[in-house]
């Protein structure tokens, strides 16, 4: 590990915390006096993601924070607020336990996780990714949250 400023190695740690799939340290290099912040994840047994088309590739922590951060634009969601969602998907492919999720896994999981969380980044993400491609679909859905009460409901 090195200094992101002066590229020392000589750091020292300030402060550790542990999540549930991660560790985060405050550290502080002593050459040039500057602190940041590391995150040090677990690497569990690589999980396949299964395409609609068949492909497996590796899952990525990064398309889905892409994907949810997209969705999340100009909304009043914290970045943390979004990390944790990303670690509450990743958190629930491994309960699973398989070593291969079908994509609308991944999805359905995010999906759920945002509706929970904003019903306007929600249907940004459901649009994309339910090929919702008229104006009438989007309608359809929005519908039906609001007979759920759902779009309705203030944010925490």
């Amino acid at each position: 590990m090195r200094c992101p400023s002066c590229h020392s190695d000589d750091l020292r740690v300030l402060e550790t915390r542990e999540g549930d799939n991660a560790i985060r340290r405050r550290r502080r290099c002593e050459a040039c006096g500057r602190r940041f912040s590391t995150t040090e994840r677990i690497d569990a047994t690589t999980l396949l993601v299964v395409k609609r088309d068949g492909r497996r590739e590796e899952y990525d922590r990064a398309k889905v924070l892409r994907g949810v951060r997209i969705a999340c634009e100009k909304r009043p969601i914290p970045a943390e607020t979004i990390e944790r969602l990303a670690d509450e998907v990743e958190r629930d492919l491994a309960r699973d336990g398989a070593a291969e999720a079908p994509s609308t896994r991944v999805g359905d999981l995010v999906i759920e996780k945002l509706l929970a969380l904003d019903p306007i980044a929600y249907i940004r993400f459901a649009s994309v990714y339910r090929d919702m491609a008229t104006l009438e679909a989007i309608r359809r859905e929005l519908d039906a949250l609001l007979e759920q009460g759902l779009a309705a409901r203030p944010r925490d």
